[in-house]
């Protein structure tokens, strides 16, 4: 393999950790706003939306 191919394998196995939001490369930086990202939606939950429907009960 190539080193492109071998970093590109590096990069795609990595994982968030906690040290990630004080890290200055590019993928620690989209790691931790992406673990933040989804941290405040899974805390904030989901809001159902009403569905009304022409004829019938609005679920």
């Amino acid at each position: 393999m190539d080193k492109n191919h071998e970093k590109s394998l590096e990069l795609a196995g990595r994982k968030y950790e906690l040290d990630d939001s004080h890290e200055k490369d590019s993928i620690s930086k989209a790691l931790a706003i992406t673990h933040e990202q989804v941290s405040d939606a899974y805390i904030e939950g989901q809001i159902d939306p009403v569905i009304e429907e022409e004829n019938g009960k609005d679920t």
